[in-house]
């Protein structure tokens, strides 16, 4: 919600897909509301290209906690009460990869198979970790991302349920920027002065045909 906020204070034009959530969303966003990764996943496609062919949104901002795994069967009844239960899972789909290949018009192998949306939009990540960071570079890699914001959530004052975070953004290009313990607004501020540089960026080599 503080990317939200931040994003209607510079002009943006905001729309925000939630599920479950404490803080009250910015007034002027338009809110999706959904209840499970499934309908998450169907409002993220519905939005990545525009009615004009174009894409939909300039930016993605993915900070949704969605569940790695679910069951694999669901029962139709209630389970009785027994001597104990066995609880099959399975992984949840990768929502923010999806995206991405469709974004950039490869297929899971990596490969160009159907038209990219054009111009790309900027996709941001996060990864909540636990005691360290060091997976953060490989995720980003494998989401196809432009920007990783990672933290560790064990952290004091970094993580859920508080007002500060500590995060480092990682982009696509190899750099990384570890910044201090920031309140969340200041933390969004930093991660849209990025998304706010790639797409300057984005357009300057498109305007000479870079």
């Amino acid at each position: 919600m503080a990317v939200a906020a931040a994003a209607l204070d510079r002009g943006a034009r905001v729309t925000i897909i939630a599920a479950n959530i404490e803080v009250e969303p910015p007034v002027g966003a338009t809110v999706v509301r959904v209840e499970s990764t499934a309908e998450l996943r169907s409002a993220l496609h519905r939005l990545v290209v525009a009615p004009d062919g174009g894409p939909g949104f300039d930016a993605l901002v993915m900070a949704a906690a969605v569940a790695d795994f679910r069951p694999s069967h669901a029962a139709d009844h209630k389970l009785v009460r027994g001597a104990g239960l066995t609880l099959d899972l399975e992984p949840t789909p990768d929502v923010l990869g999806q995206i991405s290949r469709l974004v950039h018009g490869t297929d899971r192998t990596g490969d160009e198979s159907y038209r990219p949306v054009a111009p790309a939009p900027v996709l941001v990540g996060f990864a909540a970790e636990t005691g360290s960071l060091d997976r953060a570079a490989d995720k980003l890699r494998r989401k196809g991302v432009d920007l990783l914001v990672a933290n560790d959530v064990t952290e004091p004052g970094s993580g859920f349920a508080t007002e500060t975070n500590r995060v480092s953004i990682l982009a696509a290009d190899g750099s990384r920027d570890d910044l201090p313990m920031l309140s969340k607004r200041e933390v969004a501020d930093a991660i849209l002065d990025r998304v706010a540089g790639t797409l300057d960026a984005r357009d300057a080599a498109a305007q000479t045909g870079r």
